[in-house]
């Protein structure tokens, strides 16, 4: 079984999230695919193609560098507001009274009680919301993220992991958007529950169907109150992703899993880095046998071939 590179005519995205990087010289591919942070774990699963990728590069590229948990502990104090504020201190009484009574109904699937939650920048509170409505029942939530590693991991010779920025960076980012206006926005948020549920089933849909140009829609449309950042959150960090990896490329053969709305768009990582001189081709897996790898094959194909 064969899982094949298309190379589209228009701008439309065939609906996968694996693309192969080649050109500008480079002897080996690398690869580049979309995730989705949180998922039900039944949902997150890796694809044969994916697997194979897996094994063929060198390296794998996060967001951040997931199995730096030193790093990650440190981006602690980078999570909390500035000069010791909390939640209460941009909130009117009677919003921060819904906020609590929210996370009080919800506290046995939170990682920190509410007291030292509270003194989180609000959009990073609005993430553990979001988790809230994936309504995955007793199978729980997991990450793409979690599994290229694991998978990773399990190889003869475990690939090394690397990321692209550093959790305290992520964090550091919401202090350019006033607190206040991102305690508002958890109000609003927590007080459309069931619509951000809606939202979030929608977004969770839209990726299980490796629909980029659907995620790229719902992402345009939703949270209009945040749209003034999304040169901040989203499209200044690709344009530097796409920096950084024009120095890597030529040395190594990556996989690349970033967040899923980076790579569409205009101003997204697929068109950046052909911007930069690279081939970016969409490969659409029909599931090659457990146990191959992906090579490239004449034509636009890829062919799997056994482990060497």
């Amino acid at each position: 079984m064969t899982a094949t590179l298309v190379h589209p005519q228009t701008p439309k995205n065939p609906h996968t999230l694996l693309w192969r990087i080649s050109g500008k010289g480079i002897t080996r591919p690398s690869y580049l695919f979309g995730t989705m942070h949180i998922l039900c774990a039944a949902d997150a699963v890796l694809s044969d193609s994916l697997r194979a990728a897996i094994r063929s590069v060198d390296e794998i590229y996060f967001e951040i560098n997931l199995s730096d948990m030193m790093g990650m502990l440190g981006a602690l104090t980078s999570m909390q507001m500035k000069d010791g504020k909390t939640l209460e201190d941009l909130l009117k009484p009677d919003e921060y009274t819904r906020v609590k009574k929210y996370f009080a109904s919800h506290q046995a699937m939170l990682p920190l009680p509410f007291s030292m939650l509270e003194r989180f920048k609000p959009m990073l509170i609005s993430g553990f919301v979001e988790e809230q409505g994936m309504d995955c029942g007793t199978g729980g939530t997991d990450g793409m993220e979690m599994q290229i590693m694991k998978a990773a991991r399990e190889q003869t010779d475990p690939k090394p992991i690397n990321g692209l920025e550093t959790a305290a960076f992520q964090a550091g980012l919401f202090d350019s958007i006033p607190y206040i206006k991102q305690a508002k926005e958890l109000v609003d948020y927590i007080d459309s529950a069931d619509y951000n549920k809606q939202q979030t089933r929608q977004l969770a849909d839209l990726y299980n169907k490796q629909d980029l140009d659907g995620i790229e829609a719902l992402s345009d449309k939703d949270d209009p109150g945040m749209s003034e950042y999304m040169d901040l959150l989203l499209y200044a960090r690709n344009r530097k992703w796409a920096r950084i990896l024009d120095t890597l490329l030529p040395d190594k053969s990556l996989l690349i899993a970033v967040g899923a709305a980076h790579l569409p768009g205009r101003q997204g990582v697929i068109e950046l880095l052909r911007k930069e001189g690279y081939t970016v081709d969409p490969v659409i897996s029909s599931s090659p046998k457990a146990g191959e790898s992906i090579t490239a094959a004449p034509g636009g194909r890829i062919r799997s071939a056994p482990d060497r």
